[in-house]
């Protein structure tokens, strides 16, 4: 049972769940590949708070991820699946036959003992094993995707995530993303087979505040309860946020706004936008 709900014995534990990872074979990280990770609190280099509700929570290291997989014929050997607390899904360690060690993202179906291998050519397409695009066969799911060649993957990282390999026509890949986007990118940009592990990961309450504070999560502080030079809800003689769109403090639309910046290059390979469930439509 990957995620557990205690019985209401605290207030504490009430309405809580946590996971039990039981697909972590490896508790100690491997040395090597750990960095130290400097916290900013939601400031920047002039020490200004830009990013509110951010701060405290437990101290980290970074695990250094291979995301362009280039280390191409050399099969490899899971040597253990580990928790890292940087990101949602659990990442594998595994060993080349050369010797050397490197983490990559644990796929869903990924086991100790298991290969992995990396080609720029045709390979077996299971789940962990990375190639370019032009050699997967259409219809499989698809993880840790390039959008540059070479750059290493920029989509499709978090836990339970999984894009699908629908055409290829040209020089280009049609893959429809996990938020309902269908996108193109090269057929030179590599993918890894499979979806992402940890999908239940989604299915976690945290229950109380402390363990909110634990990740670094400040209290949330209502926009309609700051002045108004603090939060575009904010100010007035009551409680009204004078018809204002929902927003961030930003001025961001909180519903189905846009996030993304205008006139990319890039806007061309965006066949579909991704669909807002919130008021089920596209968002343009």
């Amino acid at each position: 049972m990957p995620i557990r709900v205690y019985k209401r014995v605290t207030n504490g534990r009430r309405n809580a769940s946590v996971n039990l990872h039981a697909e972590v074979t490896k508790t100690s990280p491997e040395k090597s590949l750990l960095r130290p990770l400097h916290k900013t609190g939601g400031r920047n280099s002039q020490g200004k708070l830009t990013v509110i509700q951010q701060g405290g929570g437990h101290k980290r290291r970074y695990r250094l991820i291979d995301w362009t997989r280039r280390k191409d014929d050399m099969p490899a050997t899971v040597v253990g699946i580990e928790y890292d607390p940087n990101r949602s899904c659990h990442i594998a360690l595994v060993r080349y036959e050369d010797g050397s060690v490197r983490y990559m993202l644990s796929p869903k179906g990924l086991v100790v003992g298991s290969t992995v291998l990396s080609s720029g050519s045709q390979i077996d397409p299971r789940p962990g094993n990375c190639m370019p695009i032009r050699h997967i066969p259409t219809g499989l799911e698809l993880h840790n995707v390039e959008l540059e060649p070479g750059k290493g993957g920029q989509i499709v990282r978090s836990a339970g995530m999984a894009a699908r390999l629908t055409n290829k026509e040209g020089r280009w890949a049609t893959i429809v993303l996990p938020s309902g986007e269908i996108r193109q990118v090269s057929l030179d940009c590599r993918a890894t087979i499979g979806a992402v592990g940890n999908a239940d990961h989604a299915l976690v309450k945290l229950g109380k505040a402390g363990r909110a504070r634990w990740l670094g999560r400040r209290p949330r502080t209502r926009g309609m309860a700051m002045s108004h030079h603090q939060h575009p809800h904010g100010g007035g003689e009551g409680r009204s946020k004078g018809g204002q769109t929902p927003s961030n403090a930003s001025n961001t639309k909180a519903k189905g706004g846009r996030t993304r910046g205008r006139g990319k290059a890039s806007d061309k390979r965006i066949l579909r936008r991704r669909f807002s469930r919130r008021y089920g439509q596209l968002v343009l």
